[in-house]
C-alpha cells in the first residue's frame, strides 16, 4: 500500500514548535509555518510531528526544483533497484576475521553482516552502471558490448563471494568457461 504525503494546507503540531500549517512538500520533508516559530523544515519521519488534519493528500510529491524532480524521476526509475538479499544461514552473527601475515599486527574483526551489504551494495551499483550503459545515447553498440563484456568479468571476479548468499538467485556470475 502506498502511503500517501500531505498536502498544502494540511494542520499539523510539533511538540517542539507548537501548531502549523504545510505550506511546502518535498521529497523528505514539509515545510510548515509555525504560529509562533515562523517557517521550518521539519522530515516527514519527525517522531514529535503530528497530523491534526490532512488536507489535499497525494502520492505524489510538490517540489518547485528541476533538480528536485529530476531526482525523484531517477528514485521512482530505479526504485526496485535495491532488493532484500538474505544472508546465508550460517553466516549470520558471525565475524570475519583478517589475519595479517605478520603475527606482531593485530587482525581485523568485521561482522560479516558488514562485509554483506557492501558486497551487495557493490552489486546492486553494477547493475545501475549495466543499465546505465545499455541506455547511453552517445556509446555505440560496440562500445557498449565492450564495457558490458568488462563488467561480466567484474562479476566472474566476485563469484568468490556467492558462499555468502542464501539463494543462488542473487549469485555473481561472470563468463562461462566455455567462453575464455
Amino acid at each position: 500500500m502506498e502511503e500517501l504525503t500531505l498536502g498544502v494546507g494540511s494542520r499539523v503540531q510539533h511538540a517542539h514548535f507548537g501548531p502549523g500549517v504545510i505550506v511546502g512538500v518535498k521529497y523528505a520533508q514539509y515545510r510548515v509555518t509555525f504560529m509562533d516559530h515562523g517557517i521550518k523544515m521539519i522530515d516527514k519521519t519527525d517522531p514529535l510531528f503530528e497530523v491534526l488534519v490532512a488536507e489535499n493528500q497525494t502520492a505524489e510529491v510538490e517540489t518547485a526544483s528541476d533538480l528536485e524532480t529530476s531526482l525523484l524521476k531517477i528514485l521512482r526509475l530505479w526504485g526496485g533497484v535495491t532488493e532484500v538479499v538474505p544472508l546465508g544461514d550460517r553466516w549470520k552473527n558471525g565475524t570475519m576475521v583478517l589475519q595479517p601475515g605478520d603475527t606482531t599486527l593485530k587482525a581485523k574483526e568485521l561482522p560479516i553482516e558488514t562485509f554483506f551489504h557492501k558486497i551487495v551494495m557493490l552489486r546492486d551499483r553494477l547493475r545501475v552502471l549495466e543499465q546505465n550503459i545499455n541506455s547511453h545515447k552517445v556509446l555505440t553498440d560496440e562500445e557498449k558490448i565492450n564495457l558490458q563484456q568488462y563488467i561480466t568479468r567484474i562479476y566472474g571476479s566476485l563469484t568468490t563471494f556467492n558462499v555468502l548468499f542464501k539463494e543462488k538467485e542473487h549469485w555473481f556470475t561472470g563468463e562461462k568457461s566455455g567462453n575464455d
